[in-house]
């Protein structure tokens, strides 16, 4: 699988509210109420994670989830990375 150009990276990336590209990924952080409900929402990320057979790298610290998402086969952004991301914006 190919990596995206800078400018497909840029056009996909003006699509999603919040995340920010860091060298060749992806990144965004989610705030939640309290440490319940961050767990909640990992939960989720790992179900769709697999249905995509796509998995994001997530950091939890406390009420907030940190998630980055890049195609490591790839060495650097696909359209799957954008994809997940569209998907974890539905789960919040």
């Amino acid at each position: 699988m190919e990596h995206l150009s800078i400018k497909d990276i840029h056009d996909r990336l003006s699509q999603l509210k919040g995340w920010e590209l860091i060298g060749r990924e992806i990144t965004k952080e989610f705030v939640f109420e309290d440490f319940k409900e961050a767990m909640e929402f990992v939960q989720k990320v790992g179900e769709e994670s697999e249905r995509e057979h796509h998995h994001p790298d997530i950091f939890i610290r406390y009420n907030k989830v940190n998630i980055t998402l890049t195609t490591h086969d790839a060495d650097g952004l696909t359209y799957k990375d954008f994809k997940l991301a569209k998907i974890i914006e539905q789960l919040v």
